[in-house]
């Protein structure tokens, strides 16, 4: 029986003694303890907060809770539709504002900027990510929502005629402002999570393109972004999941108004906002509703991480099937029997 040796000594792995290969097995099973630890540490928190939310559900189900669009605490009435749609709607123009922007930033740093310039620009976006959620959202409050006021009361009157877009007038706040709040807040995780996936392009796949005639921008789109589609899209939905859990700057910049917004530009709540705001004071079913809306929020969280499981999956698929397609000008018809 072929044994490997060790580089440190003439014995193969089965020949050396228990004590030996204790430190390995220790190595296993503490990483697989620490793994456990978290998995249970998460069915903790899950049962945490389904016992706590029972008064809730019992009175108002969860359905009805979930699908309810009244919250008053006055009235012990608590329907979470409201908060839901908030931060759906905010997040998902987090995404739509922040990703495109993030992504546009790491092809430029990693493509385009100068060598000099790469390093500065790096920090400076990663800077981002220092500054306190609650200095975000006193910003957008103060300065970004009154600059912004004029521009969204002049889209809003343009766009009368989209549902939900369109009409009504600007309040300060608004969904709008805080999704764009949220967008900058996620464009350094989702720009270094992409500019780390393109810096493992192959050299040799781009130069590929560039030798079959393609300009900057084809071989971008044909050898990059094809092959950093997995990652891109895994740091979208980490940029997802940071923007549906934010609480301090979106509770500053959304208006706190439990009731469904008619336009993008009035004002409304979100699932987090709610916990931040009203805790401190909620007793009895007051407070069982909000441990509700925090496991409405704790299971939209790992919906978005299991959707982002699939995505990722399936973009990895692609990429790996789709070969690298000849790019640039496409030869002339009869030029090579001319030749």
């Amino acid at each position: 029986m072929n044994t490997a040796a060790m580089p440190g000594g003439d014995r193969s792995i089965l020949q050396r003694s228990p004590l030996a290969r204790l430190p390995d097995r220790a190595l296993k099973y503490g990483l697989t303890a620490l793994a456990a630890l978290i998995l249970a540490l998460i069915v903790y928190f899950f049962v945490r907060l389904v016992g706590e939310a029972h008064p809730a559900f019992a009175k108002e189900g969860v359905f009805g809770f979930a699908f309810n669009n009244d919250w008053d605490v006055s009235g012990e009435k608590f329907g979470a539709l409201p908060l839901v749609v908030g931060t759906l709607i905010t997040s998902a123009l987090a995404l739509l504002i922040g990703v495109p922007v993030a992504v546009a930033t790491a092809i430029y740093a990693n493509e385009l900027c100068p060598l000099r310039l790469r390093s500065a620009l790096t920090v400076l976006v990663e800077l981002l990510a220092a500054v306190p959620s609650v200095v975000y959202g006193l910003w957008g409050i103060f300065f970004l929502a009154p600059k912004l006021q004029p521009i969204e009361q002049w889209v809003a009157d343009r766009l009368s005629f989209i549902p939900f877009i369109g009409g009504g007038t600007v309040t300060i706040p608004n969904y709008f402002i805080a999704g764009l709040i949220l967008a900058i807040m996620i464009l350094p995780i989702v720009s270094a999570i992409s500019r780390e996936v393109m810096a493992t392009v192959p050299a040799d796949q781009k130069e590929a393109a560039l030798g079959l005639g393609a300009t900057r921008w084809e071989m971008i789109r044909t050898a990059v972004l094809p092959y950093c589609r997995a990652g891109i899209v895994g740091g979208a939905m980490l940029g997802l999941g940071r923007a549906i859990g934010e609480t301090i700057a979106v509770t500053i910049v959304i208006g706190d108004a439990p009731q469904l917004g008619s336009h993008l530009f009035g004002q409304g709540y979100s699932l987090a906002a709610v916990i931040a705001n009203e805790f401190g004071e909620a007793q009895g079913l007051h407070r069982s509703a909000l441990f509700a809306a925090g496991l409405v929020l704790f299971v939209l969280t790992l919906l978005v991480n299991g959707i982002a499981r699939a995505l990722v999956s399936r973009a990895s698929r692609n990429a790996t099937s789709t070969p690298l397609s000849a790019v640039g000008p496409q030869p002339i018809p009869g030029a090579v029997a001319s030749a």
